[in-house]
């Protein structure tokens, strides 16, 4: 699989630089960072929640964990974790487990939170649609691409 054709689209309207990284299959996000040597820290994970009222997307660093109850009392909501498989319809040219955060963002309707942890970081990776390729761009970059996103505090480290 190449880079999702939803994110492509989106990459080219922006006219952002971006490089593409690959690296051998991996299923979790800091194997991903391993097997891809580059820190942790600095690879955005898309983390997909739920309640009675839709979809939200968390993006923040492999390293950390999403709190859920402080994202909930945060935001009024009652969030949980979303089951992957149900969310296939949505994100049809992406492999489960390799959404890639402004594909998540640009989804109509589905609200996204990025992690402020992020936003000290030079630059960023992010999976790209698949378990093989990254997108790295400045977190500048990231940043307007996620222009929609709440920025907020909801992770701590694993």
């Amino acid at each position: 699989m190449a880079i999702a054709s939803t994110l492509s689209d989106c990459l080219n309207r922006s006219g952002i630089e971006y490089d593409v990284a690959w690296h051998p299959t991996s299923q979790y996000s800091m194997e991903t960072a391993e097997l891809a040597r580059i820190p942790g820290d600095r690879l955005a994970k898309t983390v997909l929640l739920e309640d009675e009222g839709g979809y939200v997307a968390a993006v923040l660093p492999a390293t950390r964990h999403v709190m859920l109850s402080t994202l909930s009392r945060d935001t009024g909501r009652t969030l949980r974790l979303a089951c992957e498989e149900e969310l296939g319809e949505l994100f049809r040219d992406c492999e489960l487990g390799a959404i890639p955060p402004p594909v998540a963002a640009a989804l109509s309707g589905m609200t996204t939170y990025v992690d402020e942890s992020l936003l000290g970081q030079s630059d960023l990776y992010f999976e790209a649609g698949d378990h093989k390729e990254l997108i790295h761009l400045s977190t500048e970059s990231f940043m307007k691409l996620m222009a929609g996103a709440e920025r907020r505090q909801f992770s701590r480290h694993m």
